[in-house]
């Protein structure tokens, strides 16, 4: 599927969002040698929950949110530091793993402010894919696979005529597009204007 983007155009990626399925992380590198990785924060904390005892789980919870709703990068893992410090005896796996996981989730911190809940969780895709079951799950009469194909394909279509002329939220931001322009232009640079660039011919009189 990456392969098959690629081809069809989409060759300059800032950024992928994944929820730690085995293997996609790895093929989105090696078709985006470039991009940023960030892991969903919102599931890497419905992982942890389960784990933690009854008694600890809200103010633990409470705690992770200090981490991720930091104003920066650099606070973020002081704050990562304190709660590890708090919980690490108690639940030494789970904050091990979240330290070995530290710099995908706080990727985000890299990018405009504005567009944090756009990129910190996979959710919005996530939803997308519910109402896709939600779709085909009546049809199960479907004669074959292609069945299913069409109907996902007329549903993305759909889709696509209700969300394509929307914005989300914070990329409309005049300072955010310009930090996003500078990033693509720092990680893509630009090939320059040959035309520009040639040195004048010399004309003999």
């Amino acid at each position: 599927m990456l392969g098959d983007l690629k081809r069809r155009g989409v060759t300059e990626v800032l950024l992928g969002v994944f929820d730690g399925l085995n293997g996609l992380e790895d093929a989105f590198k090696k078709a985006y040698p470039k991009a940023d990785v960030q892991h969903c924060v919102v599931h890497k904390v419905r992982n942890t929950f389960p784990k933690i005892r009854v008694k600890d789980k809200m103010e633990f919870l409470n705690d992770l949110k200090t981490i991720y709703n930091a104003p920066d990068e650099e606070i973020a893992r002081a704050c990562f530091d304190t709660v590890k410090a708090k919980w690490g005896k108690q639940y030494p796996k789970e904050m091990e793993s979240w330290e070995t996981n530290l710099p995908t989730l706080l990727t985000f911190y890299k990018y405009p402010a504005m567009i944090k809940k756009a990129i910190y969780t996979s959710n919005p895709i996530e939803r997308t894919n519910k109402e896709f079951r939600k779709r085909l799950r009546p049809m199960n009469s479907l004669t074959n696979i292609e069945a299913a194909e069409k109907i996902i394909y007329l549903d993305t279509v759909a889709h696509n005529e209700r969300w394509g002329n929307r914005v989300i939220q914070g990329f409309n931001d005049p300072k955010t597009r310009e930090a996003l322009a500078l990033l693509f232009e720092t990680r893509y640079p630009s090939l320059p204007n040959l035309a520009e660039n040639e040195a004048p011919e010399h004309v003999s009189e």
